[in-house]
């Protein structure tokens, strides 16, 4: 028979797991953005934001009370971000690892911008499937527009324009849920 006594940090002190999800949910939205300036997508954020929460409930009876638990989830959320980075290594859209240190060093200084990219993805997934995957297919890394304007059967003008207009639908549609939300 086991013993009944609940050990410090396990799932069985009320105490302690009250205390991890009240400091887990005071830093999540935080360690969400900061994912978001590291990861290509919303779905990606959402898988490593919560293979990070398992790792930091996991390691929680390592933590210390009193220092900071949003630093030392975000600790976690980046190594768990590189990891998964390196499960994806086999797609072609994948950075270098000094794109990602800068990409982690402005993600940590750009919580301002998490609104943004936010809208950014949702006027994007407004966009018909076509439209979404010739942006992403622009803005990838290493990418010519002069070939994909090939590929696409255009003229290199008629292309040109046609990302243009694409690109301030974008910046008009970003526009405009910023200021329904009261936010310049």
């Amino acid at each position: 028979m086991k013993d009944s006594t609940a050990k410090s940090g396990t799932p069985n002190d009320p105490q302690r797991y009250e205390l991890f999800v009240k400091l887990l949910l005071e830093n999540e939205s935080s360690v969400r953005a900061y994912l978001r300036g590291l990861l290509p997508t919303w779905q990606d954020v959402e898988e490593v934001a919560q293979e990070a929460s398992l790792v930091a409930w996991r390691k929680f009876s390592d933590f210390e009370e009193g220092t900071s638990f949003g630093g030392w989830f975000l600790t976690i959320a980046r190594y768990e971000a590189m990891s998964y980075r390196r499960r994806l290594a086999r797609t072609p859209l994948v950075f270098s690892d000094d794109v990602w240190g800068l990409l982690a060093a402005e993600a940590a200084e750009d919580e301002g911008g998490q609104i943004r990219r936010q809208h950014l993805e949702k006027c994007l997934d407004k966009l018909d499937a076509a439209s979404h995957e010739l942006l992403l297919k622009v803005y990838s890394p290493g990418v010519m527009m002069r070939e994909v304007a090939k590929q696409s059967g255009k003229g290199e003008q008629a292309f040109y324009k046609v990302v243009q207009r694409l690109r301030s639908a974008l910046l008009k549609c970003i526009s405009k849920a910023m200021a329904l939300e009261g936010i310049g």
